[in-house]
């Protein structure tokens, strides 16, 4: 039996330049399933997503998937991307099994957790709002290590800057002053020892139906890690995001942080979502 992908109407084309098109899986032209895919909104056309990958029930477990997904590689090759990436439910374990198989590999996952009584800081341990001058000197280094979070996960140093770049603009438009952003530099006995970005969100994470908060930037100064700030400054997080009014708060962690990974599973924080990548040879 062939597996083939059959394109279910004309490519489309987005004004920013964002190439899309749906396909049926195809087995000897009985349709068994669907897959969606498109180049990245942000990265550009050289990397290219596999929105969504479907086989039908009663054709699970033979192939099909497998099969399918390395057919829409060649298309993204054709496509001119020279990378493929993918997002899978933490839940979808087959799904993530398949992507494994087939020699992606995990970039980033989101976790959360479910919020309820806010915790107390260590004794010594306060919190403050940042400064503007503060944000200034902050919003250039938080920027930077973003992009280098990114280039160091197989993403080319201009697509991660521009992505950093983008992403602060969005998120941050009108700086510390944007409605919903909360920025604090965490003290220990008076002295600054971390910063802290969370923003209120209307709605939670995508699997929980419940207003949510997100932390975007945990930073614990050179000098004074190993010393339990981290800690804190998820506390912190926990904290303001309760007073906020939100009842979970997600994150984002890179593959390889296990430091940071290892902290957020004490705290109860569990995965969502993974974002797993491969290059196209």
């Amino acid at each position: 039996m062939t597996t083939t992908l059959r394109p279910t109407a004309p490519e489309q084309r987005t004004a920013d330049g964002v190439r899309s098109r749906s396909y049926d899986v195809c087995v000897n032209s009985r349709p068994v399933g669907r897959i969606d895919l498109a180049t990245h909104r942000q990265f550009g056309p050289g990397a290219g997503r596999i929105l969504r990958l479907a086989i039908d029930e009663r054709d699970r477990h033979r192939g099909r998937g497998t099969v399918a997904a390395l057919a829409a590689e060649e298309v993204l090759r054709g496509w001119g991307c020279d990378r493929v990436e993918v997002s899978v439910d933490a839940e979808a374990d087959v799904a993530l099994g398949l992507a494994g198989a087939l020699g992606y590999v995990e970039r980033n996952r989101n976790m959360a957790k479910p919020l309820t009584t806010a915790p107390r800081l260590p004794e010594g341990t306060g919190a403050r709002p940042m400064t503007d001058a503060e944000y200034t000197a902050w919003d250039e280094l938080a920027r930077a290590d973003y992009a280098r979070s990114w280039a160091e996960r197989g993403v080319p140093d201009a697509e991660a800057e521009a992505k950093a770049a983008a992403d602060h603009r969005r998120l941050l438009p009108d700086g510390p002053a944007t409605p919903g952003v909360i920025l604090r530099v965490l003290t220990h006995h008076g002295a600054p020892v971390g910063t802290l970005w969370v923003t209120l969100r209307p709605d939670g994470p995508d699997d929980l139906d419940e207003p949510g908060a997100y932390v975007y930037k945990v930073e614990v100064a050179q000098e004074h890690r190993g010393r339990g700030h981290g800690r804190s400054l998820m506390l912190l997080a926990e904290t303001e995001a309760l007073t906020g009014g939100a009842t979970t708060l997600g994150l984002n962690v890179f593959a390889g942080n296990t430091p940071a990974l290892t902290l957020y599973e004490s705290l109860g924080y569990r995965p969502t979502e993974f974002h797993l990548y491969k290059p196209l040879l």
